[in-house]
């Protein structure tokens, strides 16, 4: 013997109220997440903003050059700084650093530098002859967008003065020893070279340009 079991007519409707309530449901808290996220990333709660309170630039001096920039070089050098404890392992007290260290080296020749009777001319002015002092170096200028630190280990006692310094990862002396190093190498270079030649072309062409057949450039520490 079997039984058929019908479903009242009034139930259908309910289910159908139901399931759309359901419905009606899940789509609010999908609109409640994205409408949750667009605020949050607009308001942007956990952002920083950064204001430029600079004052504005005060120019102090202004200095007339009397000197050719006759040559540049481009030098990196990497410093690797460590300091380490008397009594303590590297792990309790002790710093290393590299740091690249990128910049550029002018050389110049100063033109104030120059004699009185520096420059003579034949009578015929075809001829001029020059002396000159040699090429010096400028101090090295670090390209800020070219050094940084590339690695870094400290010790346990380190990394909590750097947490509690008003200044922490101070890289002053990082700078100063790249300079140091850098200038070094410039001075051991060909670069003053260079400058006393590139001067030299420069001021025959000049020179030449303006009538003078024969042009002698000589620097004072030649005969």
């Amino acid at each position: 013997m079997t039984t058929s079991r019908t479903t009242s007519p009034e139930v259908i409707p309910r289910r159908r109220r139901r399931w759309r309530y359901v419905a009606g449901f899940l789509v609010l808290a999908v609109l409640l997440v994205v409408a949750g996220r667009l605020a949050w990333t607009w308001l942007n709660p956990m952002g920083e903003q950064t204001i430029d309170r600079s004052q504005p630039v005060l120019l102090q001096s202004i200095k007339d050059l009397s000197r050719f920039e006759a040559a540049t070089g481009n030098f990196q050098v990497v410093v690797d700084l460590e300091k380490d404890a008397n009594f303590l392992p590297d792990a309790i007290k002790g710093t290393r650093t590299l740091f690249v260290g990128a910049g550029g080296v002018d050389a110049y020749v100063d033109f104030s530098a120059m004699a009185t009777n520096a420059v003579t001319v034949s009578q015929d002015r075809t001829e001029a002859t020059l002396r000159l002092p040699r090429a010096q170096l400028e101090k090295p200028n670090l390209d800020n967008s070219r050094s940084y630190v590339f690695a870094q280990q400290r010790g346990l006692f380190d990394r909590v003065q750097d947490f509690l310094s008003g200044s922490p990862g101070d890289q002053r002396e990082l700078y100063l020893l790249a300079e140091k190093k850098i200038s070094e190498a410039a001075v051991a270079s060909d670069l003053r070279t260079r400058a006393d030649a590139n001067t030299k072309a420069m001021l025959s062409g000049m020179l030449k340009s303006l009538g003078f057949s024969k042009v002698t450039v000589k620097f004072t520490d030649e005969p």
